[in-house]
């Protein structure tokens, strides 16, 4: 892994990753800007939450989410009541695919990843997936940015990893609240296993930042001068 792109926690890694993307991402025709296969980790995934100040990160609403993961239910009813971008992500049902936690349980895949954890700590098979290729036709109005996820036990301390493999990520929005959701599930599964929290690695096939949010650190500025 690029040793620049080993960072210390998410705040680290967000206002990185945001200057490098303003830098040298490509200009798309979906109005973005995008780097491609970029791959990073977090050092101390308890340090989920976002510090900077431009960024306005609400650890409110990404506990919400979570704890809408957490209880399986697909329907967005309740969530998008507090971010409206869900409304856009169903036809007409409130029903989802990216509801992770409905998407981890099915067929006990996390349940079943912690107990092979559990018999073997040097398991390479504890994944689940989330977008899954074989549903394609369902995922007209919501395909899961989210591809699949690993857990691994590290040989030497014991800790453990987790790896999350993204589709497409938004750096603002989706990273943050994503970064956020899986490193608490990732204290889960350890606090269950017994062991401490490891490395948080992402990699994202299209890591990008929507062009309403080019150059907001430096709006942000601006208008904190204007305000004096």
């Amino acid at each position: 892994m690029n040793a620049d792109l080993n960072y210390r926690n998410a705040t680290e890694a967000f206002e990185h990753l945001y200057a490098l993307i303003s830098r040298q991402g490509i200009i798309t025709n979906v109005g973005t800007k995008a780097l491609y296969n970029v791959g990073f980790c977090l050092r101390d995934p308890s340090q989920r939450v976002i510090t900077t100040e431009w960024r306005k990160f609400s650890q409110r609403y990404a506990e919400r989410e979570f704890a809408w993961y957490m209880s399986g239910n697909r329907s967005v009813e309740d969530i998008k009541k507090y971010a409206p971008i869900w409304d856009k992500m169903h036809g007409g049902d409130n029903i989802v695919n990216s509801n992770y936690g409905w998407q981890w349980s099915r067929n006990g895949q996390l349940k079943k990843c912690v107990e092979q954890l559990k018999r073997d700590k040097n398991t390479r098979q504890a994944w689940f997936t989330i977008f899954d290729g074989k549903e394609k036709d369902n995922y007209q109005y919501d395909t899961p940015c989210t591809l699949s996820v690993g857990l691994d036990i590290k040989p030497l301390s014991g800790a453990l990893d987790m790896s999350v493999i993204m589709r497409s990520n938004d750096l603002v929005f989706g990273f943050c609240n994503d970064q956020y959701c899986w490193t608490r599930l990732q204290q889960i599964i350890a606090d269950e296993l017994g062991i401490p929290v490891g490395t948080y690695y992402h990699f994202a096939h299209d890591l990008h930042i929507y062009e309403r949010h080019f150059g907001m650190r430096e709006k942000f500025y601006a208008e904190q001068q204007n305000n004096i």
